[in-house]
């Protein structure tokens, strides 16, 4: 990050705004659906978060607050994690969650 970059986050975080956009996704993956939240940096439009991640140049993206259930063995219980990583090019399908 650049000085100008961080003297933004640093003047936003002064002033009690959130320096991040977040958004609660659905992932599909081959073997797995996957719910929690996605943030990115407060540098433009939250329309384009989800399609921000995705063009981006990194190859996983991180999710918090996590609920991941077995797309094979619909039985076994849902699993919680703080925090995953994943792989861009295991995901099948990527939506937000409208609440």
């Amino acid at each position: 990050m650049d000085e100008e970059m961080v003297q933004k986050h640093i003047n936003l975080l002064e002033h009690n705004r959130p320096v991040f956009w977040s958004e609660k996704i659905m992932i599909i993956t081959e073997d797995y659906e996957i719910k929690g939240y996605v943030f990115m940096p407060k540098t433009g439009k939250k329309n384009r978060l989800i399609s921000d991640i995705l063009n981006s140049n990194r190859r996983f993206i991180a999710v918090k607050d996590v609920e991941i259930s077995y797309r094979k063995y619909p039985d076994k219980k849902t699993e919680k994690q703080d925090f995953i990583q994943i792989n861009l090019d295991s995901i099948v399908l990527l939506r937000p969650i409208l609440e």
